[in-house]
């Protein structure tokens, strides 16, 4: 396995970290393993993962049913890579060198699975399309930041 520090970093945000976020945060560890480092996060979490979107992710074998929504911290933000907002808007804090994508995609609260669904296979689809842009580890430890800890 890549140090920690050798793997991008990639962070998910939406509002309540209770849906689509989680979902992406998933699909990446599922497809990439543990070759990124996946984080997720919301700006107003939820109490619960969405029963719809557990249960839509069931369904492609995925289990998050264990998954707590989180808070998002600008220490989150900062040590990641890659940020892809789903709807967080002005609350997602941004800074230099971050590469930040925004997904438009339905929200799924309040949604049944049935409307769980292509929202999942979207993510998925997007997630499948990320990976194949993500640098190779070799690539992360060659670009560290003027002055960043533990440059080698």
């Amino acid at each position: 396995m890549p140090d920690a520090s050798q793997r991008p970093s990639v962070l998910f945000v939406c509002v309540h970290n209770a849906g689509r976020s989680q979902m992406a945060a998933a699909f990446l560890t599922h497809l990439a393993g543990d070759r990124v480092q996946v984080r997720s996060a919301g700006s107003a979490p939820a109490d619960t993962v969405n029963p719809a979107v557990v249960e839509a992710l069931a369904e492609v074998g995925i289990d998050i049913s264990a998954e707590v929504p989180k808070v998002l911290t600008s220490e989150a933000v900062q040590a990641s890579d890659v940020v892809i907002t789903m709807g967080c808007g002005d609350t997602c804090p941004v800074f230099p060198g971050k590469r930040y994508l925004d997904w438009q995609l339905p929200d799924p609260a309040g949604q049944g699975v049935a409307a769980v669904r292509p929202i999942r296979d979207e993510i998925e689809q997007r997630i499948r399309d990320l990976i194949k842009e993500m640098p190779p580890a070799e690539q992360l430890s060659r670009r560290k930041p003027p002055g960043a800890a533990g440059s080698s």
